[in-house]
């Protein structure tokens, strides 16, 4: 993807989505459940941040729910990026880049 094509996906998901949950989940049960619940309540695009062991399972399964858009959330490392990528995140969120 062109650094103009990453713009514009931004851009979409911002339009799609202008409230984004930023999520800190502890239990691998509730991803599915919750992130359903929140993209039928019209907010689509969710954020999990990368805070606990679990998280980027998480974002596997959230990102399985139709109509979600899953991005991870505090990203302090390249190899961060990689796996939260790898997981099936389609946006990113770095401490201190707001």
């Amino acid at each position: 993807m062109t650094p103009a094509e990453q713009s514009r996906a931004a851009l979409e998901i911002c339009r799609r989505a202008p409230v984004v949950p930023v999520l800190v989940l502890d239990d691998l049960a509730h991803a599915r459940p919750l992130a359903e619940a929140l993209v039928a309540g019209g907010l689509p695009a969710l954020e999990v941040t990368l805070r606990t062991p679990i998280a980027l399972e998480a974002i596997r399964i959230m990102s399985e729910v139709p109509g979600g858009i899953v991005g991870a959330g505090t990203l302090l490392t390249p190899a961060d990026v990689r796996a939260a990528l790898a997981a099936g995140a389609k946006f990113g969120v770095s401490p201190g880049a707001t």
